[in-house]
């Protein structure tokens, strides 16, 4: 599957097989090469597919072009939807048993485009998910701040980070720690990404009106004691979540913001009042997503103690050299790197920080009373990563800004 310069090596011949077992061979090859999406995508000239592994798209050998509509409806009868309705974007879902025992989930995307159906698929394989707190990349101090708030009988934990952070991950982390017959726990999504035994799971419908809100009012006459929101979006949600976090529930969900300490003007802005944000909100955890070095052909470089201290590293000097680390490329990985981790700003929401919010404070004000609490920057979270040897600096440098 892959070259020794770590790509992605195009081989098979395709053009004779059946639309289906095509198909199964694309997904077999997503599952072997841990590929988190699939991409079909149709063009006048060619059918383009494509694999996002470790959060970057890499080429693959082209469909046939006599694959276009038969693939896209082979996909659409896998996932029920309606194969007849080529005018409209449809979503849905496959349960692919891989194994006895191991099956996948896979969420389908169907969108028309100029010269037909683009059809991607999300692989939400659990046996690869990282359901482990310790496994996802937290800082042992971080970490025992998060595992005390989610032990809480009640509180709001926030997640926050952009789209393909992995906060979903993060929160089914929480939730598989939680996950036992002596407490009865609710999420809603938009969609549920990640199927857990034991969790009382819905998804979000629009035409019905089964919304976050709606969900969440229901959820409160089921004698919850822990609940999961996939996204805060309005003010609506955010005050019943806040309403239940204030009577004795346990409150899991995330938002769009670029760091904790932002969490809480964001949700100020949305219109709840400082006062249940003070007394709700427990703890706020950023978290961004970088590619991991592979240990197989990592290579060792000297950097100057200017550019570590140009990237935020406080302590580094001009006259120090640090030893770090960059990819390479080899069969065992992609380009140099092979699967990613996490780097997480974790912020206990203290006595102080509810005073500041109740005086109505700015983020510039949370933040700087964060970091006086020991609170670390994403940045500082990354350079950490980047010594240890985990990742490299490139790619903390992209996936971080020096002041956040």
């Amino acid at each position: 599957m892959l070259d020794t310069q770590g790509g992605l090596v195009r081989t098979g011949h395709v053009e004779d097989a059946p639309v289906v077992v095509y198909v199964q061979q694309m997904l077999d090859r997503a599952v072997e090469v841990q590929a988190s999406d699939l991409h079909f995508e149709p063009y006048e000239q060619r059918y383009r597919v494509r694999m996002r592994i470790d959060g970057q798209l890499h080429d693959m050998d082209d469909a046939p072009l006599a694959f276009r509509d038969r693939l896209a409806a082979r996909i659409k009868v896998m996932a029920r939807l309606d194969v007849a309705e080529k005018r409209l974007p449809q979503d849905g879902r496959i349960r692919l048993p891989v194994s006895d025992e191991r099956h996948l989930d896979l969420r389908v995307s169907t969108l028309p485009t100029l010269f037909g159906e683009k059809v991607v698929i999300r692989v939400l394989d659990a046996r690869s998910g990282q359901l482990d707190l310790a496994q996802l990349g937290y800082e042992k101090d971080d970490l025992a701040l998060l595992e005390r708030a989610i032990r809480s009988p009640h509180g709001m934990v926030l997640v926050t980070g952009p789209t393909g952070a992995g906060k979903t991950q993060s929160l089914y982390a929480c939730l598989n720690q939680l996950n036992t017959s002596a407490v009865n726990i609710a999420t809603v999504e938009d969609p549920c990404e990640i199927q857990m035994p034991g969790i009382n799971q819905v998804n979000v419908q629009d035409k019905p009106g089964l919304g976050f809100a709606v969900a969440l009012r229901a959820f409160l006459r089921q004698d919850p004691d822990i609940l999961m929101v996939g996204e805060i979006r309005d003010l609506e949600t955010a005050q019943i979540a806040v309403q239940a976090a204030q009577t004795g529930h346990l409150v899991l969900s995330t938002l769009h913001t670029n760091d904790a300490p932002s969490t809480l003007v964001r949700l100020r802005n949305m219109g709840v009042a400082n006062y249940n944000i003070a007394s709700s909100v427990t703890l706020i955890t950023a978290q961004r997503l970088v590619r991991q070095l592979c240990s197989a052909c990592k290579k060792p470089q000297d950097l100057p103690g200017s550019e570590l201290a140009q990237a935020g590293w406080a302590t580094a000097t001009s006259a120090d050299t640090y030893t770090v680390y960059a990819p390479v490329g080899c069969s065992a990985c992609h380009k140099g790197f092979r699967g990613r981790t996490g780097l997480f700003q974790v912020m206990p929401v203290s006595t102080a920080l509810q005073a500041l919010i109740l005086q109505d404070a700015s983020s510039l004000e949370l933040s700087r009373q964060a970091r006086q609490e020991g609170l670390r920057s994403l940045r500082e979270a990354g350079l950490r990563k980047v010594l240890a040897g985990i990742t490299s600096l490139d790619e903390v440098l992209a996936a971080t800004r020096s002041e956040a």
